[in-house]
């Protein structure tokens, strides 16, 4: 019975840290698609929430925001940013799946 109720408390463990790490995965991928979208809309830059949401997207971006460097700016952001939003949703998925199996 003790080790009945050990497993089902690890399933439970390791199914609330899978979904926050979904969720994290999924709110870094939003901040990135947001910087897209202000920035491919003209949003003005100089605005707060757009300031904001720039400067969390930066440092999300890895090594992605810079890999593309198109003349047009929009496009640039489009690849770069949208790259780095793919990739983390793939890399959550992959990770928690991880946990999941690991758990």
């Amino acid at each position: 019975m003790a080790e009945q109720t050990e497993t089902h408390a690890r399933g439970k463990v390791v199914g609330v840290v899978a979904a926050v790490l979904r969720w994290i995965g999924t709110i870094i991928a939003v901040i990135l698609v947001a910087h897209v979208l202000l920035t491919v809309f003209g949003a003005n830059p100089d605005n707060p929430i757009t300031e904001f949401v720039r400067s969390w997207a930066d440092p999300l971006a890895l090594a992605f925001r810079d890999l593309f460097t198109p003349a047009d700016a929009k496009l640039r952001v489009l690849a770069n940013y949208g790259l780095a939003a793919i990739f983390w949703l793939i890399v959550t998925s992959i990770v928690v799946r991880l946990v999941r199996r690991l758990g």
